[in-house]
């Protein structure tokens, strides 16, 4: 790969081995349109029974710009995109889900943005064009009861309409990795909470439902959250300075 990397999309997964392959067809597709040769795609896996990470491998064989890493003592969403961004060489770092949830072609939006000069571009379900397909009403009324709850309880939550995306990219620059914890799997919230933005571009999109496998969401993630906006809200760690 070239050492001008521009961006490093980092791809968490945990048996997701019906979803990886074509995923990375389609985001290599719009990103070799887009900055062919300048980003790389970063498939961090915690250790799936289903040998995700070895299908991952076996793609990276064929394209160079996929990247592997398989993580076999820790766990969780947010985690496992740090740990991809540690690793990560571009100018721009971003995340999407595994599932295929966030349709990659909004990748190509969010990617004009931060080239426009946002800081922070993320996938947001609520503006006019976005939506959550066909949810029901108990799962559409706990999605805005946790965002209630982040706008209560983390003032820099209000800065965006979407702040349990999870589809978003951010300057490098703009973040300090040391002040995030990774706790529970809505990364955004920390993101917000400890970087530095001039500039904030949101990305409508309908967030589909999943074809292949289930839902991940369980009752400890929910506990994970509450804790983690709990945190925030009462955290000590000053922001970073305002960028230059």
């Amino acid at each position: 790969m070239p050492s001008d990397i521009l961006l490093s999309l980092v791809i968490p997964t945990f048996n997701e081995s019906g979803n990886i392959e074509p995923l990375i067809v389609e985001l290599c597709s719009i990103l070799d349109r887009e900055i062919a040769r300048r980003y790389e795609l970063i498939v961090v896996d915690d250790d799936s029974p289903d040998r995700t990470w070895e299908l991952a491998e076996k793609i990276g064989v064929r394209l160079e710009q996929v990247r592997v890493l398989r993580r076999q003592s820790a766990r969780g969403l947010s985690s496992a995109v740090v740990a991809g961004w540690k690793i990560a060489r571009g100018e721009i770092w971003g995340v999407i889900d595994a599932d295929l949830q966030h349709p990659p072609p909004v990748i190509a939006p969010l990617l004009a943005a931060m080239q426009a000069g946002a800081d922070l571009a993320l996938g947001t379900r609520h503006l006019p064009g976005g939506g959550v397909s066909d949810w029901k009403w108990s799962r559409r009324a706990l999605s805005r009861g946790a965002q209630a709850l982040a706008f209560i309880l983390v003032p820099e939550a209000r800065k965006v309409t979407d702040p349990m995306s999870g589809l978003f990219l951010v300057r490098a620059s703009a973040l300090d990795l040391t002040r995030i914890n990774p706790l529970g799997y809505k990364i955004l919230l920390d993101v917000l909470a400890t970087g530095r933005f001039r500039e904030i571009k949101e990305v409508p999109y309908v967030f589909r439902e999943r074809v292949i496998g289930g839902s991940k969401v369980t009752l400890r993630q929910y506990g994970e959250f509450i804790l983690q906006i709990v945190g925030l809200r009462f955290s000590r760690r000053n922001k970073l300075p305002p960028l230059s």
